[in-house]
């Protein structure tokens, strides 16, 4: 598929590489040798989309890519972000460990954001920059200031293509009032379709391509998570809403309950998770936080498995029985 004024085809699976930067969020594992080769791996398994963004353990995620990508430029589409910083003014976001994140869409700090994303990620473009968070008070940047900036580096050619994650159908269209915007990062999977209310159809209706992340819950729509388990606080997956017990239960029941269709397509549970997003619309990409290079490998099959209209509804409204 073709996103914004990117001259190669994305892949409609791309590679997420927040739980590869590691850190305080995924338990302190160290995942750089891990990582790059799950990275390496991805365009000969036909994947040359990779997310990253500096507020992946402070700039760690980034680095890695870069490590990952050298020499090897022109066989990634790159996606990077801004809007959280650390150790410089902004909205507080969260606290990571002893590290406060804050969020800022200010013109200069993105200036500031952009040069450290390039030295990290050693490159002198990205593909697709992508605000991660709407500003909020007393950081409260009009949308117009960012999208002004953005379409400066974008002239400049420092950026191919322009993206949004976690905003509103709002938003959107505020984006694309005062310019451009080619893609939007949204959390979406068969367990939280929130985003099939307003959001998604919004960004259809103007071409603006729609990019899902989580789309297996950290895992439970992978089978990788086991009846009874608690996150740990501070990880990632803690306070999450379908790793409260009783919702961790029911979401495994669902996955026990498509072992038929796991027969039937001739695949695993993490395939059809996927399989049923592409399938809401061909304008749906999809990110995979694979961390290993055979994960990414299992996560592919899933552009082979066509659902029926009929499997698909049936997932569906089993899915919208769950608390």
């Amino acid at each position: 598929m073709r996103i914004g004024d990117i001259a190669q085809d994305v892949s409609r699976i791309g590679l997420g590489t927040w739980a590869i930067g590691g850190g305080p969020a995924f338990g302190g594992v160290d995942t750089e040798q891990q990582g790059i080769a799950t990275i390496q791996a991805a365009p000969s398994l036909g994947v040359n989309l990779v997310d990253t963004a500096p507020g992946y353990n402070f700039g760690r995620s980034e680095e890695i890519v870069g490590k990952a990508i050298a020499g090897r430029r022109d066989e990634y589409v790159l996606i990077t972000k801004c809007g959280l910083v650390w150790n410089a003014p902004g909205a507080f976001f969260n606290r990571v460990g002893d590290t406060v994140l804050n969020r800022s869409l200010e013109p200069d700090s993105i200036l500031r954001e952009i040069d450290q994303s390039l030295e990290r990620l050693g490159t002198d473009h990205i593909d697709i920059y992508m605000t991660h968070w709407p500003a909020i008070p007393p950081y409260n940047t009009p949308i117009a200031d960012t999208v002004a900036c953005l379409m400066d580096l974008k002239a400049s050619g420092r950026i191919r293509a322009i993206g949004a994650a976690n905003v509103n159908a709002e938003q959107v269209l505020e984006y694309l009032r005062y310019g451009q915007l080619d893609i939007v990062q949204m959390r979406y999977s068969i367990l939280d379709r929130a985003v099939e209310q307003e959001l998604m159809p919004t960004c259809i209706a103007n071409g603006v391509t729609v990019q899902a992340y989580s789309p297996l819950e950290m895992g439970i729509l992978a089978g990788a998570v086991p009846r009874g388990y608690q996150p740990e606080p501070g990880t990632a997956r803690y306070g999450k809403k379908w790793f409260e017990q009783a919702r961790l239960e029911q979401a495994l029941d669902m996955v026990e309950a498509w072992e038929p269709l796991r027969n039937k397509y001739n695949c695993g549970t993490a395939d059809l998770a996927i399989a049923w997003i592409l399938a809401q619309n061909p304008h749906i990409t999809v990110l995979s936080g694979s961390t290993k290079p055979e994960e990414l490998a299992q996560n592919v099959r899933a552009l082979s498995v066509e659902l029926t209209d009929e499997d698909a509804t049936w997932m569906r409204e089993y899915a919208e029985q769950l608390g």
